[in-house]
């Protein structure tokens, strides 16, 4: 054990020690200026002593996950029991501090910018990455643009066309590290993020690669998951019964003591679990929530003009990466081609009986779409007075002949759809 705990320390602020008593029990002594925190993993209690309010706010605790888990390389099933209720409150916490709250809102503070378009692009980043130049160069939007920081202080929109389709770019002001606690008026900054289809993050090629790291902090923070995709689980609360767990994979992340832990945590006793991915802990926990926002993310370098080609080529090859220069207008082109990618849309044309399709005009849709999806995108009331459908192209079963379909045929890529009311 460690006796003179409680000194000052000759660290800048707070140093971790673990030590292991002779009954196993594990103690994590967090220093302080002038007092220490210690918090007490075992098999019945965590015990947190502390006489410092720094050590005692949900803040610290917030911080105590990446501090403990480098002295915990094999944690016994116990360990991860009490660490999996832990980061249950921690949830709760984040979603105190960290999430703005609705009632606090006052009116005008938000970036109200109405969604427009086959589909919505956000460009987040630091200030002064080159966010509204490369506004300026994709779409005839005129965002002011200069060498100077936050010279965008409102979100700008623009229209981007590619392959018949309008997509609404938005050029957000620049975020500053903490803008997920209300810096700089972040808040506003990454709700507007939730809305998007797309995340273009912006990055400066001349500066180092924390720039990421602290972006993506931030959407984490306020619950948006870049490049994920939402976990196979079917959560369904209900008034009576108990708790049912069904697991139809081997869990090696998560045990039923800890899914059991967790769901007391949030005051849930009665509800079904279907679980059909070896999830951990946290995705767990997001499933709870409910309010994750899974959202494809594209890593775009810009003033790649100011670096080596050594430096260039390893960036290009990194994971859902592209390098621009919006200053000389390197690459715009290929940008172009990756965002329709990323965004996954299917393009539909309509067809008049007894006439040509139109195939000037698209319907731009989701992957997944339905001739449902297609009837009201014309119009609202083409669902309600649907008799049936002709359909020509890949999703038709006698191409290159046309089928005859109902509202719950799904479409594929450039479809041709003839649509018939009573």
């Amino acid at each position: 054990m460690i006796r003179n705990a409680g000194g000052r320390t000759h660290d800048a602020l707070r140093r971790v020690i673990i030590s292991q008593n002779l009954l196993g029990t594990k103690e994590v002594v967090v220093f302080h200026h002038t007092d220490c925190g210690i918090l007490t993993f075992n098999d019945k209690t965590i015990r947190k002593t502390s006489r410092s309010r720094s050590l005692q706010s949900p803040m610290m605790l917030l911080r105590l996950p990446s501090i403990i888990s480098p002295f915990f390389p094999s944690m016994t099933s116990a360990t991860e029991y009490h660490l999996g209720l832990l980061k249950a409150k921690l949830a709760r916490y984040r979603a105190e501090l960290l999430e703005p709250s609705s009632k606090g809102a006052k009116a005008g503070e938000g970036f109200d910018v109405q969604k427009s378009g086959d589909a919505r692009v956000v460009m987040i980043g630091f200030p002064s990455v080159g966010k509204s130049t490369l506004l300026n160069k994709m779409t005839s939007t005129v965002s002011e643009a200069a060498n100077y920081e936050f010279t965008t202080l409102t979100a700008i929109p623009g229209v981007m066309q590619y392959e018949g389709a309008k997509v609404q770019l938005l050029d957000l002001p620049g975020i500053v590290e903490g803008a997920s606690q209300g810096k700089g008026r972040g808040r506003q900054v990454v709700a507007v993020a939730k809305t998007a289809d797309l995340i273009v993050m912006m990055l400066d090629a001349t500066k180092s690669l924390d720039q990421r790291r602290l972006l993506e902090t931030e959407l984490e923070a306020v619950g948006i998951r870049i490049n994920k995709q939402r976990p196979d689980v079917v959560f369904k609360r209900k008034t009576a019964g108990g708790i049912t767990i069904n697991v139809t994979v081997k869990l090696t992340k998560i045990d039923e003591k800890t899914i059991r832990t967790v769901l007391q945590g949030y005051k849930i006793h009665n509800c079904d679990l279907m679980v059909r991915q070896d999830i951990n802990v946290d995705e767990f926990i997001d499933i709870l929530l409910g309010n994750r926002k899974y959202t494809p993310c594209m890593y775009v370098y810009n003033k790649i003009d100011s670096i080596s080609l050594e430096e260039v080529d390893r960036l290009a090859n990194q994971e859902n990466s592209v390098v621009i220069s919006c200053e000389m207008g390197l690459n715009l082109d290929y940008l172009k081609e990756m965002i329709w990618e990323y965004l996954a849309l299917v393009k539909v044309y309509t067809k008049k009986r007894g006439e040509h399709p139109d195939l000037s005009d698209p319907v731009c849709l989701r992957k997944g779409a339905t001739v449902e999806v297609v009837c009201n995108s014309i119009h609202r009331s083409l669902a309600h007075n649907f008799k049936y459908a002709l359909i020509w192209g890949k999703s038709s079963r006698f191409a290159p002949h046309a089928q005859k379909v109902s509202l719950n045929h799904f479409v594929q890529d450039e479809d041709v759809v003839s649509i018939f009311t009573k």
